[in-house]
């Protein structure tokens, strides 16, 4: 079992920037990818960066790639989202989530453990 717990969200100016937090406990994370996603009420959920918790290996969409950091912590067990130059469509709940081992860090199906988001709104 792994529980995650996000925090930094909130409501930022478009073109701010925000930096969103994971803590992970319960079991080792050694070969899993670790994941932030996002989802507005209505719409499927949406992939936006990955780490690969062993060697640190960071995957992005197009969307989101020169904007977004993802980065892990190992000593703290943390993974954050570093959000630069923020957008109004960037707007959303966003989730942490932790992948099977050796899952495709890209596909929400293969990620078992999800926190309970935390929402980030840009303002026009």
């Amino acid at each position: 079992q792994v529980q995650l717990v996000e925090s930094g969200g909130g409501l930022v100016q478009a073109g701010g920037s925000l930096r969103l937090s994971c803590a992970a406990s319960g079991r080792t994370l050694n070969s899993s990818p670790m994941g932030w996603f996002r989802q507005v009420l209505g719409k499927e959920r949406e992939w936006v960066a990955a780490i690969t918790w062993s060697d640190g290996t960071t995957y992005y969409p197009a969307s989101v790639k020169g904007r977004f950091t993802i980065s892990r912590d190992k000593t703290k067990n943390a993974v954050y989202l570093q959000m630069n130059s923020l957008k109004p469509e960037d707007t959303a709940v966003y989730y942490c989530a932790a992948g099977r081992p050796f899952g495709d860090p890209r596909l929400a199906s293969d990620y078992d453990y999800w926190g309970q988001g935390t929402q980030v709104t840009v303002s026009s």
